[in-house]
């Protein structure tokens, strides 16, 4: 378990991790309890919610699973970084196929992010999201 504080920039390490989309969000969840998000903001902290299962969920069906989770909250936003193994950048889907399940994850990414995109690494890429904070 990782250790309670106040720290407005935290991150964990998921390589090898099982059931990585649960424990970023239990992560993220106790993040945002702490960063009073939960109670101040209960509508955006669902949405950072679902952002970080789509993006974590992403890694884990397209590109290897995820090395890293990362949030970092500031007083204008709040950055979600995911790591993984694989250079190439997610590619949304238009319009996803209706008859099959899924593909509807970078479109939710979209809609609930301010602005979003890809970092190339030596060793993969960083997907990351941002959300505006709720006023203070």
């Amino acid at each position: 378990m990782e250790p309670r504080s106040t720290d407005r920039r935290r991150s964990l390490a998921l390589t090898g991790a099982t059931d990585a989309v649960t424990r970023c969000r239990d992560f993220t969840r106790d993040a945002l309890i702490d960063w009073h998000w939960m109670a101040d903001a209960r509508d955006d902290s669902e949405d950072v919610l679902l952002l970080v299962s789509e993006v974590v969920a992403n890694a884990c069906l397209h590109a290897g699973g995820p090395r890293t989770l990362l949030l970092e909250c500031t007083e204008e936003r709040l950055r979600v970084e995911v790591t993984d193994g694989n250079p190439a950048a997610p590619i949304p889907r238009s319009r996803p196929d209706p008859a099959r399940p899924g593909g509807y994850g970078l479109l939710i990414v979209e809609r609930i992010s301010r602005r979003w995109g890809t970092q190339p690494l030596p060793d993969g890429k960083c997907v990351w999201a941002e959300i505006a904070s709720p006023p203070r």
